[in-house]
Protein backbone atom coordinates (compact mmCIF):
# COMPACT_ATOMS: atom_id res chain seq x y z
CA UNK A 1 0.00 0.00 0.00
CA UNK A 2 1.77 3.27 -1.54
CA UNK A 3 1.19 5.95 1.80
CA UNK A 4 -0.33 9.25 0.57
CA UNK A 5 -0.29 10.94 3.89
CA UNK A 6 -0.24 10.65 7.84
CA UNK A 7 -1.48 12.01 11.03
CA UNK A 8 -1.34 11.08 14.66
CA UNK A 9 -4.14 9.77 16.00
CA UNK A 10 -3.53 7.85 19.17
CA UNK A 11 -0.68 6.19 17.47
CA UNK A 12 0.76 6.72 13.81
CA UNK A 13 -1.91 6.64 11.18
CA UNK A 14 -0.99 6.06 7.24
CA UNK A 15 -3.42 6.51 4.52
CA UNK A 16 -3.50 4.95 1.36
CA UNK A 17 -5.10 2.48 -1.51
CA UNK A 18 -4.34 -1.21 -1.15
CA UNK A 19 -2.54 -1.90 -4.56
CA UNK A 20 -2.53 -6.05 -4.01
CA UNK A 21 -2.81 -8.55 -0.80
CA UNK A 22 -4.85 -8.21 2.09
CA UNK A 23 -4.16 -6.06 5.29
CA UNK A 24 -5.62 -7.24 8.73
CA UNK A 25 -6.17 -6.18 11.54
CA UNK A 26 -2.41 -7.49 14.01
CA UNK A 27 -0.14 -8.16 10.71
CA UNK A 28 3.33 -7.57 11.39
CA UNK A 29 4.65 -5.28 8.18
CA UNK A 30 6.81 -3.12 6.85
CA UNK A 31 7.28 0.63 5.70
CA UNK A 32 9.68 0.88 3.26
CA UNK A 33 12.21 2.16 2.34
CA UNK A 34 13.21 2.20 6.17
CA UNK A 35 12.63 -1.52 6.50
CA UNK A 36 10.55 -0.50 9.67
CA UNK A 37 8.84 -2.89 11.19
CA UNK A 38 5.46 -2.22 12.40
CA UNK A 39 1.96 -3.70 13.58
CA UNK A 40 -1.29 -3.03 12.38
CA UNK A 41 -3.98 -1.65 15.61
CA UNK A 42 -6.70 -0.73 13.40
CA UNK A 43 -7.70 -0.03 9.21
CA UNK A 44 -10.72 1.76 8.76
CA UNK A 45 -12.64 2.36 5.34
CA UNK A 46 -14.12 5.78 5.53
CA UNK A 47 -15.42 6.40 8.96
CA UNK A 48 -16.05 2.29 9.96
CA UNK A 49 -13.60 0.06 11.60
CA UNK A 50 -12.81 -2.70 9.75
CA UNK A 51 -10.72 -6.19 10.50
CA UNK A 52 -9.30 -6.78 6.72
CA UNK A 53 -9.21 -4.67 3.35
CA UNK A 54 -8.14 -5.63 0.57
CA UNK A 55 -6.77 -4.59 -3.53
CA UNK A 56 -8.60 -1.20 -4.36
CA UNK A 57 -9.58 -0.42 -0.62
CA UNK A 58 -8.49 3.37 0.14
CA UNK A 59 -7.82 3.25 3.81
CA UNK A 60 -6.61 4.71 7.30
CA UNK A 61 -4.19 2.42 9.18
CA UNK A 62 -3.19 2.91 12.52
CA UNK A 63 0.47 1.10 13.06
CA UNK A 64 2.45 0.86 16.33
CA UNK A 65 6.38 0.56 15.76
CA UNK A 66 7.13 3.65 13.92
CA UNK A 67 6.19 7.57 14.53
CA UNK A 68 4.80 9.75 12.13
CA UNK A 69 7.81 11.60 11.22
CA UNK A 70 9.80 8.90 10.21
CA UNK A 71 7.10 8.25 7.83
CA UNK A 72 6.93 10.31 4.02
CA UNK A 73 4.53 10.54 1.17
CA UNK A 74 5.85 7.91 -1.38
CA UNK A 75 6.37 5.48 1.45
CA UNK A 76 5.10 1.57 1.41
CA UNK A 77 2.95 -0.29 3.55
CA UNK A 78 4.25 -4.02 2.61
CA UNK A 79 4.46 -7.62 3.35
CA UNK A 80 7.80 -8.81 6.04
CA UNK A 81 7.78 -11.73 3.29
CA UNK A 82 8.11 -9.89 0.04
CA UNK A 83 9.06 -5.90 0.71
CA UNK A 84 9.16 -3.43 -2.53
CA UNK A 85 12.14 -2.66 -3.46
CA UNK A 86 13.72 0.53 -2.60
CA UNK A 87 16.64 1.72 -5.19
CA UNK A 88 17.95 5.47 -5.99
CA UNK A 89 18.44 4.36 -9.86
CA UNK A 90 16.42 2.28 -12.21
CA UNK A 91 16.40 1.46 -16.19
CA UNK A 92 13.15 2.86 -17.67
CA UNK A 93 11.36 2.50 -21.12
CA UNK A 94 10.61 6.07 -21.23
CA UNK A 95 7.96 7.71 -24.26
CA UNK A 96 8.85 11.26 -24.75
CA UNK A 97 6.07 13.44 -25.44
CA UNK A 98 6.99 17.28 -25.42
CA UNK A 99 9.81 18.54 -24.14
CA UNK A 100 9.71 22.15 -23.53
CA UNK A 101 11.57 24.32 -26.11
CA UNK A 102 14.44 24.69 -25.21
CA UNK A 103 15.33 21.64 -23.78
CA UNK A 104 17.49 18.99 -24.73
CA UNK A 105 16.83 15.21 -23.97
CA UNK A 106 20.17 13.87 -23.43
CA UNK A 107 22.23 12.12 -20.35
CA UNK A 108 22.17 14.95 -17.39
CA UNK A 109 18.76 15.72 -18.11
CA UNK A 110 16.36 16.78 -14.68
CA UNK A 111 12.48 16.40 -14.40
CA UNK A 112 10.69 15.52 -11.24
CA UNK A 113 9.45 12.08 -11.40
CA UNK A 114 5.85 11.13 -10.68
CA UNK A 115 5.45 7.15 -9.22
CA UNK A 116 2.69 6.00 -7.21
CA UNK A 117 2.64 8.43 -4.55
CA UNK A 118 5.83 9.49 -4.97
CA UNK A 119 7.02 12.48 -6.34
CA UNK A 120 11.42 12.95 -6.50
CA UNK A 121 13.36 14.82 -8.33
CA UNK A 122 15.60 12.92 -11.11
CA UNK A 123 18.31 13.24 -13.18
CA UNK A 124 18.28 11.15 -16.53
CA UNK A 125 22.44 9.47 -15.99
CA UNK A 126 22.55 7.23 -19.61
CA UNK A 127 20.42 7.22 -22.83
CA UNK A 128 20.82 3.10 -22.91
CA UNK A 129 19.46 2.48 -26.32
CA UNK A 130 17.02 4.32 -29.02
CA UNK A 131 14.18 2.23 -30.22
CA UNK A 132 12.62 2.11 -33.52
CA UNK A 133 8.80 2.93 -33.39
CA UNK A 134 8.06 0.91 -35.86
CA UNK A 135 10.42 -1.87 -35.62
CA UNK A 136 9.99 -2.18 -32.20
CA UNK A 137 13.93 -3.08 -32.45
CA UNK A 138 16.90 -1.21 -31.13
CA UNK A 139 18.34 1.36 -33.03
CA UNK A 140 22.64 0.32 -34.13
CA UNK A 141 24.13 3.77 -32.44
CA UNK A 142 23.80 4.42 -28.72
CA UNK A 143 21.78 8.17 -28.93
CA UNK A 144 23.56 11.15 -27.62
CA UNK A 145 20.18 12.94 -27.60
CA UNK A 146 16.71 11.86 -28.53
CA UNK A 147 13.94 14.33 -29.80
CA UNK A 148 9.72 14.56 -28.84
CA UNK A 149 8.03 11.50 -29.69
CA UNK A 150 11.20 8.94 -29.23
CA UNK A 151 11.00 6.15 -27.69
CA UNK A 152 14.22 5.80 -25.70
CA UNK A 153 15.84 2.93 -22.62
CA UNK A 154 17.96 5.23 -20.13
CA UNK A 155 18.83 4.87 -16.55
CA UNK A 156 17.33 7.13 -14.08
CA UNK A 157 18.62 8.25 -11.10
CA UNK A 158 17.09 10.08 -7.55
CA UNK A 159 18.48 11.27 -4.77
CA UNK A 160 16.45 9.84 -2.00
CA UNK A 161 15.51 5.79 -2.25
CA UNK A 162 11.79 5.26 -3.34
CA UNK A 163 10.05 2.09 -3.77
CA UNK A 164 8.95 1.01 -7.13
CA UNK A 165 8.60 -2.51 -9.09
CA UNK A 166 9.36 -3.70 -12.20
CA UNK A 167 6.03 -2.90 -14.39
CA UNK A 168 5.87 -6.65 -15.73
CA UNK A 169 6.07 -7.88 -11.99
CA UNK A 170 3.75 -5.17 -10.93
CA UNK A 171 2.48 -2.48 -13.12
CA UNK A 172 1.19 -0.23 -10.03
CA UNK A 173 4.42 0.71 -8.82
CA UNK A 174 6.11 0.99 -12.28
CA UNK A 175 4.73 3.54 -14.28
CA UNK A 176 5.54 7.30 -14.38
CA UNK A 177 5.53 10.24 -15.54
CA UNK A 178 8.68 13.00 -16.05
CA UNK A 179 7.59 16.54 -15.58
CA UNK A 180 9.37 19.72 -16.00
CA UNK A 181 7.93 23.03 -14.86
CA UNK A 182 4.16 21.58 -14.54
CA UNK A 183 4.12 19.58 -17.87
CA UNK A 184 5.05 16.09 -18.61
CA UNK A 185 7.34 15.62 -20.39
CA UNK A 186 7.63 11.39 -20.65
CA UNK A 187 6.04 8.49 -19.89
CA UNK A 188 7.67 5.24 -19.25
CA UNK A 189 8.03 1.90 -17.32
CA UNK A 190 10.50 0.55 -14.86
CA UNK A 191 12.22 -2.21 -16.92
CA UNK A 192 14.96 -3.06 -14.59
CA UNK A 193 16.21 -2.45 -10.87
CA UNK A 194 19.84 -2.58 -11.08
CA UNK A 195 20.58 -1.53 -7.51
CA UNK A 196 18.21 -4.11 -5.75
CA UNK A 197 21.06 -6.33 -4.90
CA UNK A 198 23.37 -3.76 -3.44
CA UNK A 199 20.58 -1.65 -1.52
CA UNK A 200 18.74 -5.21 0.09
Amino acid sequence: MPIIDKFKDMGTVVMGKVESGTVREGDSLLVMPNKAPVKVLAIFIDEDKVREAGPGENLRVRVSGIEEDDILSGFVLCSVVRPVPAVTEFVAHLSNKELLDNAIFTAGYKAVLHIHSVVEECEIVDLIKEIDPKTKEPKKRKPLFVKNGAFVVCLIQVNNMICIEKFNDFSQLGRFTLRTEGKTVAVGKVTDLPTVGKNA
